[in-house]
């Protein structure tokens, strides 16, 4: 395989999920579950000549239901449009935005600070791309369209999950169809370098546990901000560009799946009641290999309403809406998004001391005694269980 961003032909395999459903393909809850859902091949690509992690092969078709933006990403928006603005990176008065598919936009933020946007085929001063280009198969035509929308003088703000923060938080399940490729800044530099741009400034978030925004100029000066010095240390002590690093993923991915079956299984023996809340993309794989069905997770809640009344791919665990979980009245609640939690315990007061974060690896899942346990209703977990519920 040719690298989507280089050149090369060689890569290294470095995390391989198997045959799971398609992460944008949610059926009708009235349908049949068919083998054929869960089918398509999905695995990461670590190119040994310019080290980017991409998504091996892509069978699947985009035909994901809109989801509702989390208050999460509205908030960091703001922070980091008032960070990159606090810092004189937003120059010039015109601006473009080349968006992800999941939605959300920087571009009113932009309005109200006194920019234009610019015509169709326009360059622009301050060019943006929250989550965008990871979408593109073809990473090297994306740059350089990215790139020459800039003005001369102009910057580009590209915001991006970190490799850093998936390979040490072992979060392998962000890996999915649709996402072609995971940065590191160490890599990114080299793909700009390569369209003639230079990492200028970069910016740490906690969004996902660790998101990287970074401003690019034209020209090939040398990197004089502190943060991005630090970000490359880091990921150079990781190895962030090596498939020995990278390749952690697999045991992660193996070893959170064991997990969320044994903590299930336990919770469905002692009869108590598990749904589930965020019908997110990345929980499509993590259910796969789970082997999840509605007899360990009644329903998934999800505040998108093109969502509700369909079911997880590959599973009868239907998607229904916030009002009816609560209805439910659960005994617990698995939180397939942890940026939600803060969110969520807010608007659901009801459900406190309920909540299970989905944990993967590095990061522990925090979790109270649920109510049912709490008025005595019902039995302990196993020994095992429990611990695993507790991250101990």
């Amino acid at each position: 395989m040719t690298c989507r961003a280089c050149p090369g032909t060689e890569s290294a395999r470095v995390l391989d999920l198997g045959r799971v459903p398609a992460a944008d393909f949610f059926p009708l809850a009235s349908t049949p579950v068919s083998p054929g859902e869960s089918a398509h091949p999905l695995a990461m690509d670590l190119c040994t000549r310019c080290g980017l992690a991409q998504l091996a092969d892509d069978d699947t078709h985009a035909d994901e239901p809109r989801g509702v933006e989390p208050q999460a990403l509205k908030d960091q928006a703001v922070d980091a449009i008032r960070t990159v603005g606090e810092a004189g990176g937003l120059i010039g008065d015109t601006v473009i935005e080349f968006g992800s598919p999941h939605g959300g936009s920087w571009l009113p933020l932009l309005v109200d600070r006194g920019f234009r946007r610019s015509a169709r085929g326009a360059r622009a001063s301050v060019v943006l791309d929250c989550f965008g280009i990871m979408h593109e198969p073809d990473q090297r035509a994306a740059f350089r369209c990215r790139a020459a929308s800039t003005d001369d003088d102009g910057v580009l703000l590209i915001q991006f999950h970190s490799l850093r923060t998936i390979i040490e938080h072992e979060q392998w399940n962000a890996l999915r169809h649709g996402h072609f490729a995971y940065y590191s800044l160490t890599v990114l530099r080299r793909l700009l370098a390569d369209v003639g741009m230079a990492v200028t400034a970069a910016w740490e978030f906690d969004l996902y546990g660790g998101t990287v925004l970074v401003a690019a100029r034209h020209g090939r000066g040398a990197d004089t901000d502190a943060t991005v010095q630090r970000i490359l240390d880091a990921e150079a002590a990781l190895g962030v560009d090596r498939p020995h690093a990278v390749s952690r993923l697999q045991h992660a991915a193996d070893r959170h799946s064991d997990w969320l079956r044994l903590l299930l299984e336990s919770m469905a023996y002692h009869d108590r009641r598990v749904f589930g809340y965020g019908a997110a993309s990345r929980a499509v794989a993590l259910f796969s290999r789970a082997g999840i069905d509605s007899r360990l997770v009644s329903a998934v809640a999800d505040a998108s309403s093109s969502k509700q009344g369909r079911r997880m791919p590959g599973t009868d665990v239907p998607i229904i809406s916030p009002r009816q979980l609560l209805a439910a009245d659960p005994d617990w609640v698995l939180l397939t998004l942890p940026d939600l939690l803060p969110e969520l315990q807010r608007q659901f007061p009801g459900l406190g001391g309920r909540w299970v974060v989905n944990w993967s690896g590095g990061d522990k899942p925090r979790t109270r005694e649920p109510r049912a346990q709490q008025t005595g209703r019902a039995g302990g977990l196993t020994k095992r269980a429990s611990m695993a519920a507790r991250g101990k």
